[in-house]
């Protein structure tokens, strides 16, 4: 049977769940659909599900599919997902259609083996995590009180980067070590963030490797040259930019006190990040 479960906060869950419910009477397919109203009820049901060996599927953003991946033991179940949310960035990279129209990859596809990150402490990403402008946007958005999420980031965005300095790190990946000031230093399972913003075009899902990116402050002048070439997937080009291909990272921040997984903050001086490669099966394209 098809569990769905709903993050109803998420923007087009609700009618998306509606959709869902249509079709699927239709084809008269088992399923159940559960609204959770709280981030602990999803996640305590997701982790339920999963004990059970039933298939699990997040219909929400990139927030709701991380809290759900956080939740399950991936060699007792199956993932998927429907996007729902505001970004849906980790769908683009696994070719899952918005909204309702995933229902086809679901129950025509063959679930796939699927890289994640485990962040340790039972913290993992299926996206992108990291720390820098990204964060510094993120807190920027969390303290405004109106507009739409799209609005937020943007306004975020423009304020960062007139004021983001940069954050000096000590990265550790694979015994390599660098110290610099960074621009961005993140971990890609997935190729985008931030509602569309191809940081890593070619990250795969199933190498069994992390790409990482590495980002040196730029002078304050070369800011838009440089973020119009990061909108244009041109990242890991550029000069100011290391590209590692790994299985572990450890990013370590001097200065800041917070990270980001998948888009969501958390507390915390330092990102920890494994590949975990072969034991999760996802449908995805």
């Amino acid at each position: 049977m098809l569990n769905f479960i709903v993050n109803p906060h998420a923007k087009f869950a609700r009618k998306t769940a509606e959709e869902l419910k249509a079709r699927l009477c239709a084809q008269e397919t088992p399923y159940a659909i559960e609204i959770s109203e709280s981030r602990e009820e999803l996640r305590a049901r997701a982790r339920e599900l999963s004990d059970a060996g039933e298939t699990v599927i997040a219909v929400g953003g990139d927030g709701t599919l991380n809290d759900v991946l956080s939740s399950i033991d991936p060699e007792k179940c199956v993932l998927g997902l429907v996007p729902a949310g505001t970004g849906n960035d980790f769908a683009v990279a696994a070719n899952i259609p918005f909204g309702a129209a995933a229902l086809d990859l679901i129950l025509g596809g063959t679930p796939v083996e699927t890289d994640f990150i485990d962040c340790g402490e039972g913290l993992r990403s299926m996206n992108i995590a990291g720390l820098g402008i990204d964060v510094d946007v993120l807190e920027r958005c969390y303290r405004m009180k109106r507009g739409s999420d799209r609005g937020k980031y943007f306004r975020g965005l423009i304020s960062s980067l007139m004021h983001y300095r940069g954050q000096r790190v000590e990265v550790c990946a694979d015994g390599e070590k660098f110290s610099f000031t960074a621009f961005i230093a993140a971990v890609c399972n997935g190729t985008q963030f931030g509602g569309g913003i191809p940081l890593c075009p070619p990250a795969s899902l199933g190498d069994g490797k992390l790409d990482l990116i590495l980002a040196r402050q730029p002078k304050r002048w070369k800011i838009p040259y440089y973020l119009v070439k990061l909108m244009h997937g041109k990242a890991p080009q550029l000069k100011i930019v290391k590209h590692i291909l790994c299985e572990e990272a450890e990013i370590v921040q001097t200065d800041g006190e917070s990270i980001q997984l998948d888009g969501e903050l958390l507390s915390s001086k330092k990102l920890t990040a494994r590949v975990v490669h072969g034991k999760l099966k996802m449908y995805r394209g």
